[in-house]
């Protein structure tokens, strides 16, 4: 299976899925025009890799905003981490949020709270793009 990768614009992240080591990135800003367009190749690539995912998968997320669509969709990628963990393989979230944006904070505190998979919770000085 090939990776997956984005390059990140002023309105929509970067995303960087590599199926051999698990470890699957978003950063930057999600506010897409239109969210189907962006998200649907997204969560189809993320759908195939739920057929054989690697032995541990680390979910990095590093935004410093997002709008409701782009919550919903990546909402249903850490739904679909449980899946992989209830499979017997190992999942882990990192949820990376800029120190002064208690906002992000909360936000991966909620999805902490939604989810199964186990969250890391980690504050940068700098949100990388």
């Amino acid at each position: 299976m090939e990776g997956l990768s984005i390059l990140g614009t002023a309105i929509t992240p970067l995303i960087s899925f590599n199926p051999l080591s698990g470890v699957m990135e978003i950063q930057g800003r999600s506010i897409p025009e239109n969210a189907d367009d962006f998200w649907f190749p997204i969560l189809n690539w993320f759908e195939s890799y739920l057929i054989k995912p690697a032995i541990k998968t680390t979910f990095k997320i590093n935004l410093e905003y997002f709008d409701i669509s782009s919550s919903k969709r990546i909402l249903f990628l850490l739904n679909k981490l449980t899946e992989i963990s209830e499979n017997g393989f190992d999942v882990c979230v990192e949820w990376i949020y800029k120190k002064e944006n208690e906002e992000m904070y909360e936000v991966g505190k909620d999805f902490d709270f939604m989810v199964k998979a186990p969250f890391k919770f980690q504050e940068s000085d700098i949100i990388k793009t």
